[in-house]
């Protein structure tokens, strides 16, 4: 499985941080040091909104340009490690600015000396989605993807916007002329929809210019709506382990993966926030073996989807698309 060169296209860097790295981290002249229980005591959750506590808690851990070249790294050893070549990461700009009241850019110059190093050092690739938090309001969104499309032109591995955070407060139609704005500027868009509430979100995330859908787990909910994302293929970045985790999708076997891949939707499965899931991308295309029937023809499917859904240029993608129809002929 670590051969089949695949993407990861939902994951937030925050969320790949361990406590045992808090901990190392804390560890720096003039901090308070963690314990590795105090460290993990930051990590309890038992719903969506204690997850969102949790992942706000962690990020206020994270304080100079050398903490955040260091999880990057990290996050990169151990994708290439499991075989990704390539990721789109998502990076909280609306934390940083929102709760930790800081510039961005030093922080941002750590994350590129790691993902400059990782490229040339281990082969993977790396592009950056600058996501706000949906429940701070449109004018705090404005701030984040401003900031993307000024620093795009220096930094072309800023790739595209999104909007995370809690979709039961805030749903997509305040942020529509500001994706406008994004797409104008040359940024892709993405947008969390369907996590925690109905379709609507989906129909409203795809109303104003999303390419592509985080989570979509409400979509089977909506026949239609199933119809028009087969059709156009519209890609929906699947994360199994962490709708369990987070109690949107109560049971494992009630998930809708296999629904939609069998109702031909582009899906791309993903890890999302694997230090608060217990799972990684490796992991993800396991369970949906073992627990949802995906062949080895199945998953060299959701690899391809992977790369074709990325952002990626055309040549770029061929190449990863013919090594991926190598993997099938070896292990066909």
């Amino acid at each position: 499985m670590r051969k089949l060169p695949r993407a990861e296209l939902h994951l937030h860097l925050e969320g790949t941080v361990t406590p045992e790295t808090l901990v190392e981290l804390s560890r720096q002249a003039g901090r308070q040091p963690l314990t590795l229980d105090a460290a993990r005591a930051l990590y309890r959750y038992t719903d969506f909104t204690g997850f969102l506590m949790a992942f706000k808690a962690i990020s206020e851990q994270l304080q100079t340009p050398e903490d955040y070249e260091h999880i990057t790294w990290r996050m990169l050893e151990d994708l290439a490690r499991q075989g990704v070549v390539h990721a789109e990461v998502y990076v909280s700009v609306g934390v940083v600015y929102y709760w930790r009241r800081i510039e961005f850019e030093p922080l941002f110059e750590g994350m590129e000396r790691a993902r400059i190093r990782a490229e040339r050092e281990l082969g993977i690739t790396l592009y950056w989605i600058f996501d706000a938090v949906r429940h701070f309001g449109p004018e705090e969104a404005a701030r984040v993807f401003r900031k993307a499309a000024e620093l795009q032109p220096a930094h072309p591995s800023i790739s595209g916007i999104g909007i995370g955070g809690d979709e039961r407060r805030t749903g997509p139609e305040p942020f529509r002329e500001l994706y406008a704005e994004a797409r104008d500027a040359g940024l892709r868009l993405t947008a969390h929809a369907g996590e925690t509430t109905g379709p609507e979100s989906i129909w409203g995330a795809l109303n104003i210019g999303a390419e592509r859908i985080g989570h979509g787990l409400s979509a089977i909910d909506d026949p239609e709506l199933m119809e028009v994302l087969a059709t156009r293929q519209v890609p929906v970045e699947i994360c199994i382990t962490s709708n369990v985790r987070t109690g949107c999708c109560p049971l494992l076997h009630d998930h809708p993966v296999r629904r939609y891949f069998d109702s031909g939707l582009m899906i791309t499965l993903n890890s999302d926030d694997p230090a608060l899931f217990g799972s990684d991308l490796e992991g993800e295309y396991r369970i949906a073996h073992e627990n949802f029937e995906f062949t080895p023809e199945h998953l060299r499917e959701l690899a391809s989807n992977s790369i074709e859904a990325s952002f990626l240029p055309p040549e770029r993608k061929l190449e990863w698309l013919q090594r991926i129809e190598a993997w099938e002929h070896i292990t066909s």
